[in-house]
């Protein structure tokens, strides 16, 4: 059984290699470069520096630590025809938008309300 694990980890692997140079993008992007590319191409203009949305530019949509599986994600950015403009390939590579979803997967969680002072029961109004 083991065997058979290891065996198809491999083929996994050699198959993610093998379709990396063919426009394929994988979920091993960079963080780092995420949040420069996401910086540079003014994500952050309506979807905030911590990809938490605004109700004025992006009815509140939170994009970070999305659920859309990475390849939804680039054809999303790509293609969609609604409030947000098409990001097309000569834009945003499928490269720079798994650095961009590298980076909104690696922010952390927001904090609880009842972790922040003026949301919680214990603040006391005057």
């Amino acid at each position: 059984m083991s065997f058979l694990r290891s065996f198809t980890s491999s083929l996994l692997l050699a198959f993610g290699v093998s379709v990396a140079g063919h426009g394929i993008a994988l979920a091993d992007g960079d963080a780092q470069k995420g949040k420069a590319a996401f910086m540079r191409n003014g994500c952050w203009q309506c979807h905030d520096i911590a990809g938490e949305g605004s109700v004025a530019t992006s009815n509140g949509k939170v994009i970070a630590r999305t659920q859309l599986p990475l390849d939804a994600f680039i054809s999303f950015v790509h293609t969609t025809n609604g409030a947000m403009p098409p990001f097309r390939l000569q834009v945003l590579s499928d490269a720079d938008l798994t650095d961009i979803y590298a980076y909104l997967q690696s922010l952390p969680e927001p904090k609880a309300a009842k972790d922040i002072p003026l949301l919680s029961n214990d603040v006391r109004t005057q």
